[in-house]
């Protein structure tokens, strides 16, 4: 059986191609784009194929054999075709993978709230830069406050 890199590297995540992966001593970096044909508004939630432009993100992703790893991915911006929407323009987001504003993926993003909710403020920032995501206690300490309650 083989596997494409799509799915090595983003099991959970459909819609995703992995252009390239460069590796160097401290960091690993992925190419990537979404491979749907369009996005919904965020604001109307209607779908939409016209992009406007695009350009690069560069989210942090979960560290891998000791190296930080960053994504280098390519998304749209697309007009909102409802002349009623409040959005001229939106971004797409990748589901499971990216969310607006976002410097971190999901999975990051849930990896540090896992280590905030076990260690909480200044020991779970330790923890964090043991495995390579300089944050602060504040941050992780956010990041529990976000959680949803149990």
């Amino acid at each position: 059986m083989v596997l494409r890199l799509e799915e090595l590297l983003f099991p959970s995540i459909a819609d995703i191609a992995v252009l390239s992966v460069d590796v160097n001593d401290e960091a690993v970096l992925i190419a990537a784009r979404c491979t749907m044909a369009g996005a919904d508004c965020v604001g109307c939630r209607g779908w939409s194929e016209r992009v406007h432009s695009s350009y690069l993100r560069y989210p942090a992703d979960v560290p891998s054999a000791g190296r930080r790893v960053r994504l280098c991915l390519w998304v749209r911006r697309f007009i909102c075709g409802n002349a009623l929407c409040e959005r001229r323009t939106f971004v797409e987001q990748i589901a499971g993978l990216t969310r607006r504003y976002g410097r971190w993926t999901e999975r990051l993003r849930s990896t540090l709230a896992a280590v905030g909710v076990a260690l909480t403020g200044r020991a779970g920032a330790r923890m964090a830069g043991v495995f390579g995501v300089a944050v602060s206690r504040s941050t992780v300490l956010r990041l529990v406050e976000a959680l949803p309650d149990p």
